[in-house]
């Protein structure tokens, strides 16, 4: 698998776990819904900047989201 579709899956999975619409995810990480969207089909790449707003909105690592 590769690092996009790592990092897409990652996201929906502790998004759902923290029990996170795309809504309030996007708000609390500041980037728009459809972006998040976008990002959780790998249909965008990311750069590293908005990887690191994903992750801490999430409360993880860097490593954790794209491992």
């Amino acid at each position: 698998m590769d690092v996009q579709n790592r990092l897409a899956k990652n996201m929906r999975r502790l998004r759902q776990m923290k029990g996170w619409s795309q809504e309030e995810f996007a708000h609390r990480a500041d980037i728009h819904r459809t972006y998040i969207s976008d990002l959780e089909r790998s249909a965008r790449n990311p750069t590293i900047t908005v990887v690191d707003k994903l992750a801490a909105a999430l409360g993880v690592s860097l490593g954790e989201l794209l491992d």
